[in-house]
């Protein structure tokens, strides 16, 4: 066997250990480069041979039709000026909500490690784990 050497460890035990190949270098580097594919109107495996081209044909017509969808999505700068003052308060109304389910959320989880705690003190036969507020009054 080439390359490989046997080594006897301290318990007496023994293994083969490989050495790495002299003629392989350690470090190699290599770039490459790549290229974009060509796009094709069929698909390598979709249905036979003989029924590729109306699959082609399909999915062109589909990709015009998702296109054509698109298309009324588009602004024009001449049909209507952007109205920023209904922008910034749709903006406002979402960073409004935002902050409410946030807040809601960290009273949520305080809420649920209170009621943790006074579950631990009960199971854990301690008195006196929900202290009773009494307000002072003054005489």
């Amino acid at each position: 066997m080439r390359g490989c050497i046997l080594l006897v460890m301290r318990d007496g035990s023994s293994k083969l250990a490989h050495e790495p190949e002299p003629e392989a270098p350690l470090h190699s580097a290599q770039v490459l480069q790549f290229r974009p594919r060509a796009r094709t109107t069929e698909r390598p495996f979709s249905g036979s041979p003989s029924t590729s081209p109306t699959l082609a044909d399909e999915t062109i017509d589909h990709e015009n039709s998702l296109l054509g969808d698109l298309a009324r999505y588009e602004r024009e700068a001449e049909e209507e000026p952007i109205n920023y003052r209904h922008r910034m308060l749709m903006n406002v109304i979402a960073v409004a909500i935002v902050t409410v389910l946030v807040g809601m959320g960290v009273w949520l989880a305080d809420t649920i490690a209170e009621m943790e705690r006074n579950q631990d003190c009960v199971l854990q036969g301690r008195q006196n784990c929900a202290p009773i507020e009494i307000p002072r009054t003054n005489r």
